[in-house]
């Protein structure tokens, strides 16, 4: 088969290690990729936006199936121009991808399929919205409604952080991301990431993860897309993982098919763990980043047999089969980031690091010549399998000792909570 990956990051550079190693796939290109694609991909530099260039290179290529990896094109309805273009694409429709594109969307997915999650209210405007928090207090989280990157949603402690992220909402911080928000109660418990397949009727479980959203150590300082993450995630017991999908995974699916909008793609759950059971923080609508370097490395099963099945309808007939070991990613940065970071500085080192298990994902990355140069904020993703989140997390920041480039930096905790639990 012959695959288009669309996406740059750190998610479509595993996703692409995964596919490479399908005895089915007879070429892999990505657009736009980075460096580290490259050495398993063509790329090409397509413009994704532009559906009709995408559906004429498809038909140019003979291209068997699209792989959708971020969330913005997903969001746009590629998926939709590619299916009617009669092209095969993974990834939700328009309609179904508005689980990510809108938080007050997924809120009323809520509400109608009682689906245990935050209580919330939804304002378009600031005058409303900060009366709200007056009344309900802090803590409370705020939440652009749109796609922000990862970056849209403050975790606010007091009631003066509270109000500046409602007004910086609506001021225009995160464009039209912000001109509706989404404020919730603040949830008390410990955060899990867990992923399914979805073809509209059936879902597969995937696995479990836990990342690490804030900027530095002791989970201190400001949202990014993440630090780092491991898989899988202790707090997640076979328990709780049938709770996850009775109560929140099956209604779900079950009402955007009611609604004549099935959805068909990855379904990624930001769960809160709470006293009173697993609650629903957010839904994404692809594979998790930096999440899906940890599932990517633990996955035995053919990645391109699961996204077709997928698609076809035929996931109950398909099983994902795991490693026993523990994955772990610790992701280098560009010093600055999330903030402004400068681009083009060199990474030196990557040639030495070359053993079983150990695997570095580029997220930011481009090829110059022989160099390979930092190209954006997030850059690398060092991922190591252990026996242990212990020896996991170990091995990979022996590998992050290797790399030179001293304009980027990393989290030293990655793992922190779950080495704890091991103790």
């Amino acid at each position: 088969m012959k695959l288009l990956l669309i996406g740059s990051g750190g998610r479509e550079h595993a996703l692409a290690w995964a596919l490479a190693k399908s005895p089915r796939l007879t070429k892999l290109y990505a657009a736009p990729g980075n460096a580290g694609i490259a050495d398993v991909a063509e790329l090409t530099d397509l413009n994704v936006t532009d559906h009709a260039a995408v559906i004429d290179f498809c038909r140019a290529q003979d291209i068997d199936l699209v792989v959708v990896g971020p969330e913005a094109p997903l969001v746009a309805g590629l998926v939709d121009d590619l299916a009617g273009a009669g092209i095969k694409a993974f990834g939700p429709s328009k309609a179904a991808a508005q689980l990510e594109g809108s938080k007050a969307f997924t809120k009323g997915v809520c509400d109608e399929a009682e689906i245990p999650t935050a209580g919330y209210g939804r304002f378009d405007n600031a005058e409303a919205a900060l009366a709200y928090i007056g009344d309900k207090g802090a803590p409370i989280v705020v939440k652009a409604d749109g796609l922000a990157a990862g970056k849209g949603v403050v975790v606010a402690m007091t009631l003066e952080v509270a109000e500046k992220a409602v007004t910086d909402c609506f001021e225009g911080s995160f464009g039209a991301a912000g001109a509706e928000v989404v404020i919730e109660e603040f949830l008390e418990g410990e955060e899990a990431s867990f992923f399914v397949l979805s073809d509209g009727t059936n879902a597969l479980p995937l696995a479990t993860a836990q990342d690490h959203k804030r900027a530095f150590d002791g989970d201190e300082g400001p949202n990014t897309g993440g630090m780092g993450a491991y898989s899988p995630a202790p707090v997640m017991t076979d328990e709780i993982v049938a709770d996850v999908m009775r109560r929140i995974i099956e209604p779900t699916i079950a009402t955007l098919a009611k609604r004549g909008t099935p959805f068909k793609g990855v379904l990624f759950a930001g769960l809160m763990i709470t006293k009173d059971g697993p609650k629903l923080i957010e839904y994404n609508t692809r594979f998790g980043d930096p999440e899906c370097q940890v599932m990517m490395m633990r996955l035995t099963s053919d990645l391109l047999d699961l996204l077709e099945a997928s698609i076809d309808g035929t996931l109950n007939s398909v099983e994902a089969h795991w490693r026993d070991e523990v994955a772990l990613t610790v992701v280098m940065a560009a010093n600055g980031y999330p903030g402004s970071y400068d681009k083009g500085t060199e990474i030196r080192g990557l040639q030495n690091i070359d053993a079983d298990g150990l695997t570095v994902f580029h997220a930011g990355t481009r090829r110059d010549g022989d160099r390979i140069l930092a190209n954006g904020g997030r850059v690398l993703n060092v991922t190591a399998l252990g026996k242990s989140v212990r020896e996991a997390k170990e091995r990979a920041y022996g590998a992050v000792e290797a790399i030179d480039w001293p304009e980027g930096f990393c989290r030293s905790d990655i793992g922190w909570r779950a080495v704890a639990r091991e103790s």
